[in-house]
């Protein structure tokens, strides 16, 4: 890396305004299954077994991608913070302690995730 590039630092606030993809990925998979399945049929016809195999990969491909697709969009927006959720506190790269993370016991020596030992 150069030293004149200047890599921006997320401030945290990126979540209040993002939009999910999912939407977009879903019909950009769909219009990839439409083709696939038009060249598999179309190469299929006309004798051509090696683009239709490569159209019934890119196929199989496209419909996975559906299926990922629509199962991240049924789980809703489980994972995706709302307004509620304040920003983290950003990385100061001066060596500052951070708090303690979730699911730690307050910081006390000894204990782990939990309260395990």
């Amino acid at each position: 890396m150069l030293e004149s590039e200047v890599i921006a630092m997320r401030t945290g606030s990126e979540p209040v305004t993002a939009r999910s993809p999912l939407r977009m990925r879903l019909w950009l998979s769909l219009w990839g299954t439409a083709w696939a399945l038009f060249g598999l049929v179309a190469f299929s016809m006309n004798g051509r077994p090696g683009w239709a195999a490569a159209c019934a990969v890119v196929l199989l491909l496209a419909v996975v991608d559906l299926g990922v697709i629509t199962y991240r969009m049924r789980q809703g927006p489980h994972y995706q913070p709302g307004r509620a959720v304040p920003p983290y506190e950003p990385d100061h790269g001066d060596g500052r302690p951070r708090g303690p993370g979730p699911g730690t016991d307050g910081g006390r020596p000894g204990r782990g995730r939990n309260g395990a030992l």
